[in-house]
């Protein structure tokens, strides 16, 4: 059958006319058929997944009721445009109380957002002429080089190794690319590696981005899920509030992640610059979500008690994993642990099982364990778990774990 003239009006940036023919399959997509398949071949039994990059619980009661309250408003039921001043407001307080960055104007620094993902999308309209390159890390979230791609830019990737504990290396950007490169983006505590940054490498990131007139944006999505003393912000480092904006999510730190809410803050400039392509973009977050939202910036000790139950997870999950053979360690913040893949597992009937890389060690732990992981190659062949698991109370907790390592314990895993 010929194809519909529709075929040869898609825009190069997706794939022209060879739109919608690629036979690839995109990383979780396989992910979702191993399990199908697993669960198929399995009736009855139990997928254990710790690929989710969600929050496994519901926003707290709290503040579902003022959600509930706002919604009822009907000076709330309109266009919210670029938001009110209750958000905005919110925000400034939480970055000083939480964050240790005072003096955010509410009515200049701050702009509300529809999750971080939409910021990752509307922000290249504000910087990226065709021809100008973007610094990120990668492995990574890639919404914001995807965008820049849309617009004729180009993406330079910054490698994260174990070597230099998952930060890039911002001395090996080669000369010809610095002199292209208009923006660089940064997430800290790290999607996937869960590593955080040090005060130090914000410092130099700071120095990085005036020697070379970049935009800094830090992905601040997990910031506030911190097992130790506070949030480390990029916006309190000397100098940041000259050359950046930070990114927060009321997603993973409030379990909120289909509400599409949070903030952008810093750089007036840049902020308003977002709010500008944003009006183009769209109508700005409901105003009820938006109070609820706000609520939550007012009440950080909700993410405290998120934070807590993710740590006392990962201990959890550190023990078994390393009683099995993986050399993992705990990370400062986050609900992700990365750790080495292994390069072969050995079954109790002396099968010996090889693995080219960490997709391959993904897709076996589905099928043979019941265990949903996320693999990544980009830089090394890693594993990523993530202590979202479904899990209603501690005692489901410790269940899940020990069944991690009754599964784990039936294999021998070389490294």
């Amino acid at each position: 059958m010929a194809d519909s003239y529709i075929q040869q009006l898609f825009a190069e940036r997706i794939g022209g006319a060879e739109y919608g023919k690629s036979t690839a399959i995109y990383k979780f997509e396989k992910i979702k058929r191993a399990k199908r398949a697993a669960m198929a071949a399995n009736p009855g039994r139990e997928i254990i997944d710790m690929g989710v990059g969600e929050p496994d619980d519901m926003a707290f009661p709290e503040v579902v009721e003022v959600l509930n309250t706002e919604a009822r408003k009907r000076g709330n039921r309109g266009y919210a445009d670029n938001g009110d001043s209750v958000l905005k407001a919110a925000a400034s307080r939480y970055l000083d109380r939480v964050c240790g960055v005072p003096g955010v104007k509410p009515e200049s620094g701050v702009i509300h957002s529809m999750g971080s993902k939409a910021v990752l999308s509307i922000l290249p309209g504000a910087l990226v002429n065709p021809g100008d390159v973007v610094l990120m890390t990668t492995p990574g979230y890639p919404v914001f080089g995807t965008h820049a791609r849309y617009y004729g830019g180009q993406v330079h990737n910054l490698p994260l190794t174990e070597e230099n504990n998952f930060l890039p290396d911002l001395d090996a950007v080669p000369s010809d690319v610095l002199t292209k490169a208009k923006a660089l983006v940064i997430n800290y505590p790290n999607n996937p590696t869960g590593a955080s940054a040090t005060e130090e490498f914000f410092e130099r990131v700071v120095h990085f981005a005036r020697q070379h007139n970049l935009v800094v944006i830090s992905d601040a999505a997990y910031a506030a899920l911190v097992f130790e003393g506070r949030p480390l912000s990029f916006l309190a480092t000397p100098g940041a509030m000259e050359v950046g904006v930070e990114l927060h999510s009321c997603s993973k730190s409030f379990n909120m992640t289909g509400w599409r809410c949070g903030f952008v803050a810093g750089n007036e400039l840049l902020v308003k610059a977002y709010g500008d392509v944003k009006d183009n973009t769209d109508s700005g977050q409901f105003l009820a979500i938006q109070h609820a939202a706000a609520y939550c910036l007012d009440h950080p000790e909700i993410t405290e008690q998120i934070a807590a139950k993710y740590s006392r997870r990962m201990d959890g999950l550190v023990t078994v994993l390393r009683q099995a053979g993986f050399n993992a360690r705990k990370p400062r913040g986050s609900f992700f642990l990365y750790t080495r893949a292994p390069r072969a597992a050995v079954r109790t009937d002396g099968d010996r099982v090889e693995f080219r890389n960490a997709e391959d060690v993904s897709q076996w732990l589905i099928s043979e364990c019941l265990i949903s992981t996320v693999p990544w190659d980009d830089a090394g062949a890693y594993l990523r778990f993530s202590v979202t698991f479904e899990a209603a109370d501690e005692a489901a907790e410790q269940r899940v774990l020990a069944e991690i390592g009754r599964r784990l314990g039936n294999v021998t895993l070389e490294f």
